[in-house]
């Protein structure tokens, strides 16, 4: 509630300096007028619009669409390197090669075997592989045909 006070408070502020400047007897286009109204009224406008957008969330929206990419950046690397390793993976050749922390990349394989776009498979020494049907099946794309056909 602070936020939104302090915002409307200092673009009222902003708002009776643009005001005085209007009405008192200066010359508009002199620079120390320009300079003196830039910071009498546009540092509290750019303070209050500041708060307003902190208030409302704006930088919480961006951080949180920003970390959305960033995940959405690296599912499509870790496909791209699928299909390098004919379709199969593991966390710890996701994290060297994207540069992500283990744990990191196997939040990011098991998001994606949730999605059903990757299955899990173990090997006799326990290693947890992760492999994509789809990737592994993309050299039969050429010979798609139509589903009503036999």
């Amino acid at each position: 509630m602070g936020k939104l006070v302090g915002g409307l408070a200092l673009l009222s502020l902003a708002l009776s300096m643009v005001l005085g400047f209007v009405r008192a007897d200066v010359d508009p286009l002199a620079l120390r007028t320009m300079v003196a109204l830039l910071i009498a009224a546009g540092l509290p406008a750019a303070g209050g619009v500041w708060l307003l957008a902190r208030h409302f969330g704006v930088g919480r929206r961006i951080e949180g669409r920003r970390e959305e990419l960033r995940r959405d950046t690296l599912e499509a690397e870790i496909l791209r390197m699928a299909g390098r390793h004919d379709g199969r993976l593991t966390a710890v050749e996701v994290a060297g090669e994207l540069a992500v922390p283990t744990t990191t990349a196997e939040e990011l394989l098991n998001e994606l075997m949730a999605r059903e776009m990757a299955d899990i498979e173990i090997t006799d020494s326990g290693l947890l592989v992760y492999t994509f049907p789809d990737v592994r099946h993309l050299s039969e794309k050429e010979s798609a045909r139509g589903l009503l056909e036999s």
